[in-house]
């Protein structure tokens, strides 16, 4: 096992984008000399998740065109290009944005041996966590999101659906509840053929929040990913999780910035 940055930055970009696996049922990678890209229906994650290091000034702007025009010939409206920050060449974000894209938040990749994390589960009195087993406790994940982040759940309600019914095997939901109410949920998507497993979400309720819940859901999936054999955990971290985060182990090896295309924007 590597801690070496430069190294686990390499295997990173290796195994979860160079070779990315289709992340949920339905949905495809497709692969360019200079790019590597999903695709699936409206709601599912459709975007680049990988383009080539030699990548220069002399074919990027084609191969951001190429994009645009494949995703518009599959009949999407939007779709995403997942720029990190040791990307080449130095100037794709400003070419992406002359093409057309809008730069979102930008999130820290941050990555940590499996086995250098804390497993033990501590939790406020009055809350329990449990596994997402059925499309209620769907529903109940899209109730924590929705009160904790204040933003639509849809696309990931459809997602969660889809990857609980067809593919539950490479996915952990996991639900905080106080009495019958959710607090806090999250999620792991396991990467079969990987040495990874990524975090996402996390969001907890205003009322609960700085009382250790999201360290204890860290802790929760880690026990998980250690049972079934994985290496590294990975996390697109906001500025709110990532001191968290890297109290607990974890390492930034980039930066990630989506950059969002809407089709008539």
């Amino acid at each position: 096992m590597t801690h070496d940055h430069d190294v686990l930055l390499s295997l990173f970009d290796h195994e979860m984008r160079e070779q990315a696996r289709p992340d949920g049922p339905g949905v495809r990678v497709e692969r360019t000399a200079d790019a590597v890209r999903q695709v699936g229906a409206a709601d599912d994650w459709n975007g680049v998740v990988w383009s080539a290091p030699d990548l220069d000034a002399a074919r990027a702007d084609a191969a951001i065109a190429a994009q645009v025009e494949r995703f518009t010939e599959l009949g999407l409206d939007e779709f995403e290009w997942k720029l990190y920050a040791h990307d080449r060449p130095a100037d794709l974000g400003q070419r992406l944005r002359a093409a057309g894209f809008v730069a979102e938040e930008p999130e820290t990749l941050l990555v940590a041996p499996v086995a250098d994390l804390p497993t033990a589960v501590e939790l406020p009195e009055g809350v329990r966590l449990r596994t997402v087993t059925d499309a209620a406790d769907v529903e109940l994940m899209a109730r924590a999101h929705e009160r904790a982040f204040g933003s639509d759940w849809s696309r990931l309600r459809h997602q969660v659906l889809a990857r609980l019914a067809e593919a539950p095997d490479s996915f952990v939901g996991v639900l905080a509840m106080v009495g019958d109410e959710p607090v806090s949920s999250a999620r792991m998507e396991l990467y079969p053929g990987t040495g990874f497993a990524g975090l996402w979400g996390g969001g907890t309720v205003e009322p609960w929040r700085g009382k250790g819940i999201y360290r204890a859901l860290v802790a929760f999936r880690a026990a998980i990913a250690t049972e079934r054999g994985y290496t590294y955990l990975q996390v697109d971290a906001t500025e709110q999780s990532r001191p968290i985060l890297q109290r607990l182990g974890f390492a930034a090896l980039s930066t990630t910035t989506p950059y969002v295309y809407r089709r008539g924007a």
